[in-house]
């Protein structure tokens, strides 16, 4: 028999007794047909495990892919980004909003490739942008799985799997198109190589070389954020690797220069591309990607000041709020996020240190230990930056904490249940699961309209789980199995049900929460939610919009009064025309035009798509938009390129005025379309100089408006 794909022929897991790894054996060869192997496993599987883990990942697709197009377009700015790369490879490159490639998205490009890949295969639609997402998902189940199953058994893996699938907020990012689902996925891959590379096997470097090729595409998916667990994973290697020091150094080493490579390489390119034939870099205030990286996306989250933000920050220690919502040790459990991630926070927090306290005896070259460590290490570490960020954080983000969760749950639940005949580690045991119950409880209370009962059975059911794991040891097994089955039941109910009313509604715009409205209490509720039934809008091919609300608010609006049949993304792509959105109410839903703003993308009617396409081929761009989001939804809606003036916020100094009449008198754009800035206003200042506003009073004093379907156009070949 083959090796199974997820562990080598040569280590079965090893498991933890008395505070010990065993020593992992070989496994039996086999013979039989690949199916019959993958299904079977390896030799010394019990006949359940591998269907379990296939059942996992099936159920974990089915859910993720269930009314997965009812988001539509999802984000409209890494849509339009996606739709520039699947028709431009300059653009797939840069990760240019548009084909034309203007301006680039204010991220490194790399969770936009596989996106844009497929669009290139399939055409531009929902499913085609939002399935990647959600076999990122699948994957990163499978390996977590695979990380913890390799120490702790078949089982701890499947609990820990479970766990990362039912997270509320990792169901709402592996059907979206932010770029958090490749860095989940990455930085758990980069957790598992760190765990093989302290193996006592000889293979220890090749597997620290690939955790820095993931830590190098994980810059180039979000920048600095993907280094927040290098330093407890460098730490523990240095500390624990089965090697001599020098050599622990050595190939720490070797490590960083394969991450310098695999995220300098794209860095050093574009750094180096003569700035007059590549796009502005988005979110910079002077087309450099490193000021972008050190600045914007960097040093400014943490401190607060982010040159060319909408504003945010100001939050402080202690409790008091920022712009972004209150910093301090609570805010993983405060109203808006607790309900996105935190349901099995306090059970991970305990587990961790019962799983140091079991293995304190250990080598230092321990694995279960290094794994407990290297796991409570990555959350500690990105929990306190999160927690203390000042500058902008969103709810979810919280989708980075939801692996190293499910994988301390699952590893720390199976420690303990080994342990079970002592005391002590029973004792442990019914405090997780008291503790998982009382919280949830908590967190149900928040939302007391929706599935009120809910609440109550899991404080009941966690209670008396609770006090039967105190006897855990002393029953008989099967008995010992239903209490626990009865806890963990008790654990998952609450994230369970908030996943379910995740996947029932569709979420667009820049900001999105998971579970029911309310259960993320900042800015308005739903979080860029969109009942089942409503046809996607924010950036969907004619329509709607996404109302991201006030900063770290959310919300979403679809429908409302006028003449403009909103064009669905379900059909063949963009210029195909109108399409139906498979609606409850059986019909398409009609929109109306009007501005877009800071966060939502517009409504584009029919009659303003049909606008911007007259004569669109004699134009480099069909038309020019404050605000990435605005720009979005007219690309989207007529498949051509539209210029983001001032990028996502407005704000960046790009194109200068001198540089915007040249493209006018070159005809390169056709139509300027007035609003895109904060609020849906006409006019939008920044850090840049000002650069959107100019241009804006300057289009304004000098060419002729016309309103389409409630829009304001400029027509920029007609002077007044």
């Amino acid at each position: 028999m083959t090796a199974d794909p997820m562990t080598p022929a040569q280590a079965t897991p090893a498991r933890v007794t008395s505070a010990r790894v065993t020593a992992p054996h070989a496994p039996r060869p086999g013979t039989g047909a690949p199916l019959a192997r993958l299904w079977r496993g390896r030799a010394d599987d019990a006949p359940w495990v591998r269907p379990a883990f296939l059942a996992l990942l099936l159920v974990t697709a089915a859910l993720y892919l269930w009314n997965l197009s009812a988001s539509g377009y999802a984000n409209s700015f890494y849509s339009a980004a996606v739709q520039a790369g699947g028709e431009s490879w300059k653009a797939f490159f840069f990760g240019s909003l548009d084909a034309a490639n203007a301006i680039t998205v204010d991220k490194p490009p790399a969770a936009l490739w596989p996106m844009a890949l497929s669009v290139r295969l399939f055409g531009l639609g929902s499913w085609q942008i939002l399935v990647p997402e959600v076999l990122m998902g699948v994957a990163t189940v499978a390996v977590l799985y695979a990380a913890v199953r390799r120490r702790f058994g078949a089982c701890a893996g499947l609990l820990a799997g479970t766990v990362l699938a039912l997270t509320p907020v990792a169901a709402l990012m592996f059907r979206f198109n932010n770029p958090d689902a490749l860095l989940a996925l990455l930085m758990t891959v980069a957790v598992l190589c760190v765990l093989r590379a302290l193996e006592p096997a000889g293979s220890g470097m090749k597997w620290l070389v690939a955790a820095g090729v993931a830590f190098g595409f994980a810059f180039l998916t979000k920048t600095l954020q993907a280094f927040l667990i290098l330093p407890p994973l460098a730490l523990v290697y240095a500390v624990c690797a089965p090697v001599g020091f020098g050599r622990r150094i050595g190939r720490l080493a070797l490590a960083g220069l394969a991450m310098i490579v695999s995220a300098g390489w794209w860095v050093a390119l574009v750094e180096l591309w003569p700035a007059s034939s590549r796009p502005y870099i988005g979110g910079s205030q002077d087309n450099s990607f490193l000021e972008l990286t050190f600045g914007y996306n960097g040093l400014g989250r943490i401190n607060g000041n982010e040159t060319g933000s909408v504003g945010g920050g100001g939050g402080r220690g202690g409790g008091q709020g920022g712009g972004w919502g209150e910093t301090g040790v609570g805010r993983m459990f405060g109203d808006a996020v607790g309900g996105q991630v935190s349901w099995l926070l306090p059970a991970a927090l305990i587990l961790l240190l019962a799983g140091l306290v079991v293995t304190r005896r250990a080598p230092r070259t321990d694995t279960a230990r290094s794994a407990f460590l290297v796991w409570g290490g990555s959350l500690l570490t990105t929990l306190a930056v999160f927690s203390f960020m000042a500058g902008i954080f969103h709810e979810y983000y919280t989708v980075a904490l939801a692996p190293y969760i499910a994988a301390l749950v699952g590893m720390g639940a199976s420690v303990l249940w080994e342990e079970r005949t002592r005391f002590p580690a029973s004792a442990a045991l019914a405090v997780t699961v008291a503790a998982t119950a009382v919280w949830g409880y908590v967190l149900l209370g928040r939302t007391p309209d929706w599935l009120p009962w809910l609440r109550w059975a899991v404080l009941i059911a966690g209670s008396l789980a609770a006090l039967g794991l105190l006897l855990a040891g002393r029953v008989d097994r099967r008995i010992g199995l239903g209490i626990a089955g009865l806890g963990l039941a008790a654990g998952l109910a609450g994230p369970f049900a908030y996943t379910l009313e995740t996947l029932g509604v569709g979420h667009q715009g820049s900001i999105v929460t998971a579970g029911p409205a309310g259960g993320a209490m900042r800015g308005m509720p739903g979080g860029g939610r969109l009942p089942t039934g409503e046809a996607p809008g924010g950036g969907a091919p004619g329509g709607g919009t996404a109302d991201g609300g006030a900063p770290g608010g959310g919300g979403a609006r679809a429908g409302g009064p006028g003449d403009g049949q909103r064009l669905a993304p379900w059909g063949a792509g963009p210029g195909t025309g109108a399409g139906t959105p498979p609606t409850a109410g059986g019909g398409p839903t009609r929109g109306f035009g009007g501005p877009g703003g800071l966060l939502d993308g517009a409504n584009v009617g029919t009659k303003a798509r049909a606008a911007l396409l007259e004569n669109a081929d004699r134009h480099t761009w069909v038309a020019a938009a404050v605000g990435a989001q605005n720009a979005a939804s007219y690309q989207l809606a007529t498949g051509k390129p539209v210029m983001a003036i001032g990028g996502f916020n407005g704000s960046d100094p790009s194109p200068t005025l001198a540089r915007f009449k040249q493209y006018v008198a070159q005809g390169k754009i056709h139509y300027f379309v007035a609003g895109g800035g904060a609020g849906g206003g006409e006019m939008r200042t920044g850090p840049g100089g000002g650069t959107s506003s100019e241009i804006s009073t300057w289009v304004a004093a000098t060419f002729e408006k016309v309103t389409v379907d409630g829009a304001t156009f400029y027509d920029l070949t007609r002077n007044k």
